[in-house]
């Protein structure tokens, strides 16, 4: 009497094979999202950071850079002021989560215009 047994050996190596591949693979397919953020120095009298530009643009189209108020036709002018002593090209853009998107990227199209050369956004903000 013979007993039919299945042959696993090929199987095995079908296996390990595909094991060797998904293993060489696998760093290849990671993605991600390069992250820099920005190095501030802390002021003595309130821990605050010192050095950001924060252009905040409120819903009823007031614009604030770090909490004074500007009005957009003069946003050009004065970011190239700000801008024009910097070695660190890079502002922080806040805007509230209701606004259009097309009046952030007027802003951030601005902003370029004006020489900042890093962008970054701050989607939402919580009222003071």
């Amino acid at each position: 009497m013979s007993k039919a047994e299945p042959n696993v050996v090929p199987l095995c190596d079908v296996l390990l094979v595909l094991l060797i591949i998904f293993m060489v693979i696998t760093p290849l397919v990671q993605k991600g999202i390069d992250v820099k953020l920005p190095e501030t120095q802390a002021d003595s009298s309130g821990g605050q950071p010192t050095g950001l530009v924060v252009l905040t643009v409120q819903k009823n189209d007031t614009i604030l850079i770090n909490k004074d108020p500007i009005e957009l036709r003069m946003l050009l002018e004065e970011l190239r002021r700000i801008y024009s002593t910097r070695q660190d090209k890079t502002i922080f853009i806040r805007a509230e989560a209701k606004l259009p998107f097309s009046k952030v990227m007027e802003v951030m199209d601005i902003a370029k215009g004006a020489g900042i050369d890093v962008l970054g956004l701050i989607p939402e903000y919580i009222e003071d």
